[in-house]
């Protein structure tokens, strides 16, 4: 038997379809327009304001004989005090500065294998000068195992006017010749993403963080070596952390 043809569509019922269609065009249209012209422009608005561009900011720290030092890989939104407060509360000490007196206090704490947690961190240099803050966290009792950061102010103001801090965290695995000098130093880490992730559970776990975010794609060469001859290598990202001002001060 012939199946049978379904009657054709009423003008009533193309009329109700028609107008459907149209509805629906004119929702999807004013849906666009809002998303694309009003939600979107507020929201990268915001995000700029308060995730300040590191585009054009260096990637590499440089050492005294201008030779590339260890790269970037973290950064911190708050004032100086903010910074101290918050990586101590983590369980970091200051590094005590470089001077004779320290560098013969390292020593003999590195051959009498005796703890030494402020040991001093060699300079490194970004937009002209040397490390503004550092900070360690030593391993057990020897000083030749260690974790560091040393911290720049930069001139990027976060959306609260503080200023953002950029730094390099590395790990330091035992003394040894460098390979570009022969000089006596740290011989560090190559994955200095573990060490960035390091510094922030520690960070993490004082609760005066507000909000921790990564710029992808931060550095666009993934591996390298620093000033010692040291290689390195990582994943690009930085991380960067808001310090809870309120709650720190």
């Amino acid at each position: 038997m012939p199946e049978a043809t379904p009657p054709p569509a009423t003008p009533a019922k193309r009329w109700r379809l028609g107008h459907a269609l149209a509805v629906g065009a004119i929702v999807f249209v004013l849906l666009y327009l809002a998303i694309a012209y009003l939600i979107m422009p507020q929201y990268w608005i915001h995000y700029a304001h308060h995730h300040p561009g590191f585009d054009d900011l260096p990637r590499i720290t440089r050492t005294g004989d201008d030779i590339p030092g260890d790269p970037l890989n973290v950064a911190l939104a708050g004032t100086e005090v903010e910074v101290k407060k918050i990586v101590l509360a983590a369980g970091w000490y200051p590094a005590d500065p470089l001077t004779l007196r320290s560098c013969l206090e390292i020593a003999e704490a590195t051959v009498l294998k005796r703890p030494y947690d402020e040991a001093p961190v060699s300079n490194l240099y970004l937009f002209g000068r040397k490390q503004d803050l550092a900070f360690e966290r030593p391993v057990g009792d020897d000083p030749r195992q260690r974790h560091h950061v040393r911290f720049w102010r930069s001139d990027r103001l976060y959306s609260d006017g503080r200023p953002i801090w950029v730094g390099s965290a590395v790990y330091d695995r035992r003394v040894g010749l460098s390979e570009k000098t022969g000089q006596v130093t740290h011989i560090t880490a190559p994955d200095i993403d573990a060490e960035r992730d390091k510094l922030f559970a520690d960070l993490q776990q004082t609760g005066d963080l507000s909000e921790v975010l990564f710029v992808d794609d931060f550095h666009k060469v993934r591996e390298g070596r620093n000033g010692g001859g040291d290689p390195w290598v990582t994943d690009g990202r930085l991380e960067a952390g808001i310090i809870a001002a309120a709650r720190i001060r």
